[in-house]
């Protein structure tokens, strides 16, 4: 129950004439989960459960670039025929580690979450990630999940379908996160939730397109030596001051908890 007088315990058993409403999250911190949330690519780390845990080259040849969610249904579908079940994903999902770092972020964060607006972005999809969430204890912390649908069929196959379609260049044929995230922060406007600043923690290229929109107000946080974070190097030696929100990149996640601390420090 939220409490109206710090520190006294009281519970809030009234409203008063004038009373202020709750005040919306200052935040929006936005978050990636393959390599990100979780340590591995989990379209990757779910061929655990297939036989011999390996897929036939046959179908790895199928492999296009920009085409990673339609190699996936074919991957799905092979595991389907091989018998894999509902419950064999759901065990490797739930297993797969957090990286470095992250549960001392989520705990931080849980401490803090009536100034955070959390949202999740992914390439994955829904019943792998939450599945993982779960597990860990921290899908509550999240408001919104964005990520390709997914689900069993009536045989028992997991099957998996594109999140939009969309006319960026940049990005795969089957999800744009940029936009994803200027649809929602549209939407948000119009039910009157601006945020003073906005937070991106990712690792993949697909990161670094929405990352692009972000105002200097913002701060960009790419994990160490991954694609995101080559990305925006090369664009501030080639473009200087194009890249305008701050970038502050990480190995562990404690440092992007350490680095929000330190946002709600100066704000005190």
């Amino acid at each position: 129950m939220k409490r109206c007088c710090e520190g006294v315990g009281l519970p809030c058993l009234f409203k008063g004439v004038g009373m202020a409403s709750p005040r919306p999250p200052k935040y929006l911190l936005i978050f990636d989960f393959d390599e990100t949330i979780i340590n591995e690519n989990s379209d990757d780390s779910i061929v655990r459960a297939a036989p011999g845990q390996a897929l036939p080259e046959h179908i790895r040849q199928t492999f296009r670039e920009g085409f990673y969610n339609e190699y996936m249904q074919r991957v799905l579908a092979y595991m389907g025929d091989q018998g894999v079940k509902m419950g064999d994903f759901k065990t490797v999902y739930e297993n797969i580690p957090l990286s470095p770092g992250m549960p001392d972020l989520f705990q931080f964060l849980s401490k803090n979450h009536e100034l955070f607006e959390i949202i999740l972005i992914s390439d994955a999809n829904m019943f792998g990630i939450e599945c993982n969430l779960r597990a860990a204890g921290f899908y509550s912390l999240f408001r919104k999940i964005f990520s390709n649908p997914s689900g069993f069929d009536k045989r028992g196959y997991f099957t998996l379908g594109p999140y939009h379609s969309h006319k960026c260049l940049d990005c795969p044929a089957n999800m744009c996160k940029r936009k994803i995230l200027t649809e929602y922060l549209a939407e948000r406007a119009q039910e009157e939730v601006e945020f003073e600043r906005v937070f991106y923690v990712g690792d993949g290229a697909n990161d670094f397109c929405p990352s692009v929109t972000l105002t200097s107000a913002d701060v960009a946080f790419p994990r160490k030596g991954y694609p995101m974070h080559r990305m925006t190097q090369e664009m501030e030696k080639q473009q200087p001051g194009a890249f305008q929100a701050t970038v502050v990149p990480w190995e562990s996640a404690t440092e992007v908890a350490r680095y929000l601390q330190e946002v709600l420090k100066k704000k005190c």
